[in-house]
């Protein structure tokens, strides 16, 4: 699939539910490629007296600078934060390969933008753990942390995904060895934002297939 540069290489398109393919830094917005502010050169002006100093003779010199003056200061205003984009982040249900008890399996925690624009903020992946099952990493991103005396993991992702695009966290884990055959529930994906405007489908339940292992295995 092609990835249009100007989306962040871990955006897909919407709806398919499948996997990011590159690793990279999300956690932060991507860095400013406008160039340096060129450093003017240093001023040829004497520098100010300081305040009180004058001739030993007379002892009534001024000063020629004020304390309350910072030379140099900028005078330009502080620049203004991104302002939250008008877009819908949604979690799409999206149930792991089935895995045996002691085995591992990996969550996808799948979330697309259904705008109608690119996200301007940040946007944090929750994924909550059923309980007989642990994360065990490496992550995507790598930078995801586990919380919640090990059944949570949070996620963050760049601002910078377009309308119709998704982005997916992918959690590998652990199934306790003693968990019976079965369909395990409890588990869930969350997505939290400032940009998103419906918090209705901001949240998704999965389940884990517990499958009987092979004869022999």
């Amino acid at each position: 699939m092609t990835v249009l540069a100007t989306d962040p290489s871990w955006a897909l398109l919407r709806p398919e539910p499948r996997p990011a393919v590159e690793v990279v830094a999300t956690g932060t917005p991507e860095a400013s490629i406008l160039p340096a502010p060129v450093t003017t050169g240093a001023s040829t002006l004497p520098a100010p007296a300081k305040p009180g100093a004058g001739t030993a003779a007379s002892g009534t010199g001024t000063g020629t600078g004020s304390g309350s003056e910072a030379a140099g200061a900028s005078t330009l205003p502080a620049p203004a934060a991104a302002r939250p984009s008008d877009s819908d982040l949604e979690v799409v249900r999206f149930d792991p390969d089935p895995a045996t008890p002691g085995g591992t399996t990996t969550i996808h925690a799948f979330v697309g933008n259904g705008g109608p624009d690119t996200t301007a903020s940040p946007f944090t992946v929750v994924i909550t753990l059923p309980e007989g099952v642990s994360p065990e990493g490496p992550y995507f991103p790598s930078d995801c942390r586990v919380t919640g005396h090990g059944r949570v993991v949070r996620c963050v992702f760049g601002a910078g995904l377009r309308e119709g695009r998704s982005a997916t966290a992918l959690i590998p884990v652990r199934l306790d060895p003693e968990l019976p055959v079965g369909r395990l529930s409890g588990g869930s994906v969350t997505v939290r934002s400032a940009d998103d405007r419906n918090d209705g489908n901001n949240r998704q339940l999965f389940d884990i297939r517990v499958a009987e292992a092979a004869a022999g295995s």
